[in-house]
């Protein structure tokens, strides 16, 4: 009886480790960073695939993440890239030291926790109380660009247009969102977003220049652009990365068709925006070219090929500003700095090899904001950007 009961028992165990194994409460995330430097506020990717294991009779909504450590749970944000009404990934953010390797739990949350927030959030919309712009920002820098209703007043000869596909700088110097609130108030209360009352403001021109990362072709020593883009879609708005496209249909570059749409992304802590270049006929393209407008051409200009980033940086009204664009060195085939008398023209120009997808980053530093001294901190933070997208994060997935 004794030996048949240890069997019993046995066989108990067995079938509870069975269960526990494949009813797991967690899934563990390794995420190592294998540069000896520091990395901040790093943006971690894991597809709800991988999570199968705990998702069974729960919701993607109610998955939470925490530090292994310290049992912490830390921000985090769900996003669907097809459109299916499906979420696709779950992001979150986390700073690592020099070659520091970090654990976190990804559960299903009990029905007291709940998910941080913070008013400190990334955002982007499609603004048609102002014609019909389109803006994006995140805590650090904010941009916007323009759409079809500007173009038809600039070609009709009204008034309130712009013709442009450059990407325009709002220099906001807190690290909440203001494009909502700049909007609001330039168009119910008079207050302009052109003067700082303490936030910052929207003193850039772009003009027909590429502002701060608009593309073109480069073809017989001249710059061909796009006009304004033709529609938008958002993809993700929240509180740690927002995705939007705008698509420029297809536009003609000296007898060369040029399809494109622009995939942008702007994740929480960073001074650059992402930029995803779907071209559908690369093919037939002599080059893909990214610039930053040179104004007055009373800048100071700094690149490191080798490593893929490029800036211009200006005085702006009382305060200055640098430029930037950071992209992968094998893509590019040329650096120009292309200067002439004609106002809006003269950018500083990266040549690149057309693919189907070019990935690039721009954004800016300004004075005034006190994120980056300039032009020593904001150049360091650019050789360390170029330094990490080349060594991303070593991020695996298992069940704990």
């Amino acid at each position: 009886m004794d030996s048949m009961r240890l069997f019993i028992l046995g066989l108990s165990v067995l079938g509870f480790l069975s269960c526990t194994s494949q009813n797991p409460t967690a899934v563990e995330v390794n995420v190592t960073n294998n540069l000896d430097k520091d990395r901040k506020s790093e943006t971690i990717e894991i597809a709800i695939s991988d999570l199968s294991s705990i998702l069974t009779g729960h919701k993607a909504e109610q998955l939470i993440v925490k530090d292994a450590k310290t049992n912490k749970a830390l921000r985090s944000q769900l996003i669907d890239l097809d459109g299916d009404k499906k979420p696709d990934q779950l992001i979150f953010q986390s700073s690592f030291g020099a070659n520091e390797q970090k654990h976190f739990h990804i559960e299903i949350k009990k029905e007291n926790e709940q998910i941080p927030t913070s008013e400190i959030s990334t955002f982007a919309r499609f603004v048609p109380e102002r014609i019909d712009d389109f803006a994006w920002e995140n805590d650090k820098v904010a941009f916007r660009t323009y759409g079809p209703e500007a173009q038809r007043l600039t070609e009709s000869g009204s008034k309130g247009g712009t013709l442009s596909s450059g990407i325009d700088c709002w220099l906001k110097r807190v690290d909440y969102p203001i494009v909502n609130k700049w909007y609001k108030e330039d168009l119910e209360d008079g207050k302009s977003y052109h003067k700082d009352h303490g936030e910052g403001l929207d003193n850039y021109h772009v003009g027909a220049s590429r502002g701060t990362g608009g593309t073109g072709i480069w073809k017989n020593d001249t710059l061909l652009a796009s006009k304004n883009f033709e529609s938008w879609e958002i993809i993700a708005n929240g509180p740690i990365r927002t995705i939007f496209e705008l698509n420029y249909g297809t536009w003609d570059a000296d007898g060369l068709p040029v399809q494109e749409v622009k995939r942008i992304s702007i994740d929480l802590g960073e001074n650059l925006y992402k930029n995803t270049l779907i071209l559908d006929n690369y093919k037939e393209l002599p080059n893909i070219t990214l610039g930053i407008t040179l104004h007055e051409k009373v800048g100071n200009v700094a690149s490191d090929e080798k490593k893929g980033w490029f800036r211009y940086m200006e005085p702006i009204d009382d305060s200055e500003i640098s430029t930037a664009i950071v992209v992968d060195p094998a893509l590019i085939t040329e650096f120009i700095d292309h200067r002439v008398d004609d106002p809006d023209l003269s950018n500083l120009l990266v040549v690149c090899k057309p693919a189907p997808e070019v990935v690039y980053y721009a954004g800016f530093a300004w004075k005034k904001a006190n994120q980056y001294s300039l032009p020593d901190g904001f150049d360091a933070y650019l050789a360390d950007f170029s330094t990490r997208i080349a060594s991303p994060l070593v991020v695996e997935v298992g069940t704990n």
